[in-house]
Formats: C-alpha cells, structure tokens, sequence
C-alpha cells in the first residue's frame, strides 16, 4: 500500500486488493460505490516517482487493478500517456466485452446491454448529469464513446461520454436556437468529429462540424444540392469521408469531413442492375475498410427480399454478398410493416445489424460465419412498449479521450 502524489494534486492510495476487478465489472461501477481509501498509507515522494524509468513504472502498473488505472491517468501527464500508450495497452489486456445498447423512450437512468459472445443481458448506468436530464437522448456512437442531446431550461448542448472511463463532456452548439436533421460521431484514435445538418434557416440548410482537436465549429453550405430535406437516415464513415444514400433516384453521397465538399456517385454500375430497390441503408466495416449496403428489393415500394451488397470502390460497383432467407424476410418485413422509414442498420464486431424503430429485436448477420440470427428481446422491456427503439454498437475503450 502506498500514496501517488503529483505536485497540486490530490494523492491517490493504492492498495493491493484482496481480489482483482475487471475492466468489464468498471464498466457497471460507478465513482459513488468505490470502496473507502485504507487510512494511514505510506506515502512516497513524488521525486522518486518521476525518476523511475518506463519499463519499472510499466511492471508497476500491471499490478494494479482496472478503476485504480484509470484514476491514475489524471495524476500526471506521463502516468497518462504511459498508461494510454499502444504498447501498455497491448500488453497488458483488460478483456474488455463489446455490446449492443438499446435506447428507447423510457431509458433516463441506464441502458440495456446485450453481450453477443455470452447471449447475456445487462446494464450500463448514466452518470447524475445525465440520468436527471430527463430531455437527454441518446444520438450516436463511435469507438466507444456515446453522444447524447441534453436539454436543459437554459440552452440545449450535446455531451460526450465514455461509460468506461466514465468520463464526459459537454458541448455547447455554434448558435442558438440549433435544430438538426441528422447528427453522427466519428471518432479517431486522438479525437473525434460531430457531423450535423442545421436546419436554423427556411430556405437552406448547412453542414456543422464540431473538432474535438481544436474545440471548435467549422460551418459548410452545399447539402441541399445532394441531400432532400426530412433525410433520415444515419452516415456511415469510410475512407475518410461520411456517407449517405438516398432514393428517387438512388445515389450514393458523400462528404468529405476535412473540407465539407460533397461528392455523388453516379453513372452505370454504381447500384445494382436488374434489381429494383425499394430501401438501402449502409454500414462500414471499420478495421477492413469495406462498404456494405444492405438493400430492400421487390417491385411497387414492397420489399420481397432483402440483399447484402459490397462496395468495389475500384470499378463503383456493388457486388451481391448475401440475400436473407425468404422466412426470416417475411418476418422482418411484416414486423416494420413495410414502413422502410423505421428500418436502419448499423455495424457492430463482424455482424451487419438490420433494425426497426417499433420492434424490439435485432436481425444480424455474422459477416465470418454467413449466418442470420436474431438478438432475443430484452426481458426488461414491458409489453406495452412498441415504438422508439434505437439500437446502438457500444466498444468500450480506455483510450478513447472526451
């Protein structure tokens, strides 16, 4: 047992514990239940501390348990690049679980969790500044970290969060009033990027770009060339640019996150031939880099199968990957009640997940495996909700700065 002290700051007691925490248990701990400090530790001096060469400190800090780690990253500047480092981080893994999160209307408090690998359930608590919003909503999420819309009597704001390190962040919009069509988080591995549409004026309407590298707004015109108003559906980030694709005609759009100059896909061979598409939502596979469109075909706006396709960036073409079996079709199609509006998919682990806003379950499919499965629904939800059902990717991360 001993005390870390870093000049100005408060000394932090570390102890050896009795029994060791994981980093999937931190994930459902929060700072109130923390355990009391043992009184009366050894305190040493904080020259020493800053002596001790890297690989010393490295084997010291693989000692210690999960929530210490993380209290310890805002001791010092060199506690916390060590500890974020890719080769401390490598070396010594936490076995940290990915999920599903379901969101939905009456989700103030805490949020299910589905675990895929252990086909579990459970429940990740909301920080006090958020579970008291009761305005808040859940809007997007990126490697790890959750944006939420917060509403409080005084001005609207948006907050990111890290469940893991259970940290948080709260970000004030460019102007007032800010209403928006769409918002999509695209983090990197040292920052992170909002993408919103701002529908402030009548007459057109903007893109803004929030950089969380410099904390600032940058504002962009050109969306409503490419994009329709009342537009929907969720962007997907892929090769440095933010995706979309609409219908009438279907078109493949695009926006660059560094410029804000919009492109669009058209021509021969950019969607399907012979196929007559009456839905297409895309996903990403972030660490191949590969595009996928999932796509409703039949004829008269009524889906009668459903198709994975894969994007050839080489030729713009998409090549058919997989088509969902007639009886797992009918299924889904008769739940979402050919409303496609409600449908949206989403990427999480090797599964293409397809969703609806009025049904609690998921269709997956395992990209390795080449097989459907559905997500069982959550046996915390009562009967009588039947709409408002956002489903999240949810991959916690240590280094995944707010």
């Amino acid at each position: 047992m001993f005390r870390l002290r870093a000049p100005g700051k408060k000394p932090i007691t570390i102890t050896t514990p009795t029994t060791s925490t994981s980093a999937s248990n931190f994930l459902y701990w929060s700072p109130e239940s923390s355990p009391t400090a043992v009184s009366s530790p050894t305190a040493m001096d904080p020259i020493i501390w800053s002596n001790l060469p890297n690989h010393i400190l490295d084997h010291i800090l693989s000692f210690l348990p999960f929530k210490t780690l993380v209290s310890l990253r805002s001791t010092s500047k060199h506690l916390r690049s060590l500890i974020l480092s890719p080769t401390f981080l490598s070396d010594h893994s936490f076995s940290l679980p990915s999920f599903l999160l379901l969101s939905h209307p009456q989700a103030f408090q805490s949020f299910p969790l589905f675990d895929p690998n252990l086909i579990s359930w459970r429940t990740l608590p909301l920080p006090r500044s958020l579970s008291l919003t009761c305005a808040s909503s859940l809007l997007s999420s990126s490697h790890g970290l959750l944006c939420f819309s917060v509403s409080p009597s005084s001005a609207s704001s948006l907050s990111v969060f890290n469940p893991l390190t259970r940290s948080s962040r709260s970000i004030k919009f460019p102007f007032y009033p800010f209403p928006f069509e769409l918002l999509s988080l695209v983090a990197f591995p040292d920052s992170y990027r909002i993408f919103t549409i701002s529908s402030s004026s009548s007459t057109s309407r903007s893109v803004c770009l929030y950089d969380s590298g410099d904390r600032s707004w940058r504002i962009f015109g050109g969306v409503d060339q490419v994009l329709p108003r009342g537009f929907n559906q969720d962007g997907v980030f892929y090769n440095g640019s933010l995706y979309f694709v609409r219908s009438e005609p279907f078109l493949l759009v695009s926006v660059n996150l560094d410029d804000g100059k919009w492109t669009t896909a058209t021509g021969d061979g950019v969607f399907p031939a012979e196929d007559e598409i009456t839905f297409a939502r895309l996903v990403t596979d972030p660490e191949k880099k590969i595009l996928y469109m999932v796509g409703g075909i039949g004829s008269n706006g009524i889906c009668r199968s459903i198709k994975i396709y894969e994007f050839k960036s080489e030729t713009e073409s998409w090549i058919e990957a997989e088509t969902l079996p007639d009886i797992v079709c009918r299924k889904f199609t008769s739940v979402c009640y050919h409303n496609y509006e409600h449908v949206y998919c989403l990427w999480h682990k090797e599964m293409i997940c397809v969703c609806c806003y009025n049904w609690p379950e998921i269709l997956f499919f395992h990209v390795g495996r080449r097989t459907w499965h559905w997500v069982p629904k959550c046996p915390s939800l009562p009967e009588k909700w039947s709409c408002g059902f956002r489903w999240f990717s949810l991959v916690p991360s240590l280094s995944a700065s707010v």
